[in-house]
């Protein structure tokens, strides 16, 4: 599991509750005991900011990737590995994604939700190949998991879309889940329109 790049998705609120905040700095940490790199939204602020020093204060590598507007208004986490400005929001979800490993979601608002559900479209129609996992602290994805699994009863998706996802509950679990994911491959699009 060495030398994976992982890209996360998280939150830049600091009004949610401490849990939250605390799983991200232990993903960070978990990370980069294993030698993983982290690429996320690049914000010094919430679970943004507490995932990086968790990731640095292990000595691992933080890539943050972020739109000029955002380091305009002094958002951007000041001591990463490495930050890259790009022009707006589209980019930088594509530039998180290109060459990531994995995708992780932490609870966070829309911005999160619209990552992570992007993912899961993409991966539905072969886009993207690769792990998406949930950590479902305080029972936060309990709703997101609900709402999926009703798409299914609903015959909006099919039964074999849950293997798009895994959720876990704890942060250490995340490479773990990783490395156990179903496989995915780009011929899984022939059955999106069933």
């Amino acid at each position: 599991m060495a030398n994976l790049k992982v890209c996360v998705y998280c939150a830049s609120s600091k009004q949610c509750d401490p849990a939250y905040l605390e799983t991200a700095e232990r993903l960070g940490r978990h990370l980069a005991e294993h030698n993983a790199t982290l690429v996320y939204g690049g914000g010094g602020s919430g679970a943004m900011g507490r995932l990086a020093d968790g990731a640095l204060g292990a000595g691992g590598k933080a890539i943050g990737i972020i739109p000029r507007f955002m380091v305009e208004l002094e958002w951007a986490h000041t001591q990463l590995t490495e930050l890259c400005i790009v022009e707006d929001m589209r980019e930088r979800k594509r530039r998180m994604l290109d060459g990531s490993d994995a995708v992780v979601a932490l609870a966070g608002g829309c911005g999160t939700l619209e990552e992570l559900f992007e993912t899961i479209t993409l991966k539905r129609l072969g886009q993207y190949l690769r792990p998406i996992v949930m950590v479902n602290t305080l029972g936060f994805y309990d709703r997101v998991a609900a709402l999926l699994e009703h798409c299914i009863a609903e015959r909006f998706m099919n039964a074999r879309h849950r293997d798009i996802w895994t959720t876990v509950n704890e942060p250490e679990g995340v490479l773990k889940a990783i490395e156990s994911a179903a496989p995915w491959n780009a011929e899984n699009r022939n059955f999106a329109v069933q």
